[in-house]
């Protein structure tokens, strides 16, 4: 039996737990997703209203959680949108669409409240099947000007980027205290911190533009 809800108080650490099994070692030697997790709900551009997890037979197996982000244009105009992550399903539960079930469920909730756009930052191979494009095709850029490869936009209403240019801006919450991520993963079971090959996978992604 499949069931998505939001998150309850209870199941912060267990939340945490599955997001540290989920990213450790994936894009760096250890992880501080669980970290972001853990500051992510008290802060300001949280959306608790779109904080979910999912469950396979009455236990947690993922989550996805989002905060607010704004697009600005060259006249200053801002248009409130959204961004996602951390989104995870344990490594035993993945390939199998549970994460595509859980991000579609959630893209239906953020349009009954009325956002129309998400941008995030992510592998392409596992965005595009759910709606994404790259960042260069909606003229979403960085404060740079530059349209990295690993910023994604999907509409979740059809036109609701009219083709201007628009800079993107992320929340705070995002620029993460390695120190304080440090100390806070000092509370979970010690694991090994080690060198994989997605590692540079998402090095040459997160280091790449569009030209």
């Amino acid at each position: 039996m499949i069931r998505i809800r939001n998150e309850r108080e209870t199941d912060f650490r267990k939340v945490e737990e599955i997001t540290r099994k989920a990213f450790w070692n994936i894009y760096a030697p250890g992880c501080n997703e669980h970290y972001l997790v853990h500051i992510m709900r008290s802060h300001k551009d949280f959306l608790p209203e779109l904080d979910f997890v999912i469950e396979v037979d009455d236990q947690i197996i993922g989550n996805i959680m989002y905060t607010k982000a704004k697009l600005v244009d060259d006249s200053g105009e801002e248009k409130a949108i959204l961004t996602f992550g951390p989104v995870c399903i344990l490594p035993e539960y993945q390939r199998k669409g549970y994460g595509k079930k859980l991000i579609g469920y959630s893209f239906e909730k953020a349009a009954a409240l009325g956002y129309d756009v998400v941008v995030i930052f992510g592998n392409p191979g596992n965005y595009v099947g759910l709606g994404f494009k790259s960042c260069k095709k909606y003229n979403v850029c960085l404060e740079n000007g530059r349209y990295p490869t690993a910023m994604l936009v999907k509409e979740l209403k059809p036109g609701a980027l009219d083709g201007r240019r628009w800079i993107y801006y992320q929340s705070s919450v995002f620029e993460i205290d390695e120190k304080e991520a440090e100390r806070f993963d000092e509370g979970f079971e010690r694991w090994e911190k080690k060198y994989q090959s997605s590692q540079e996978e998402f090095y040459i992604y997160s280091h790449s533009f569009v030209q």
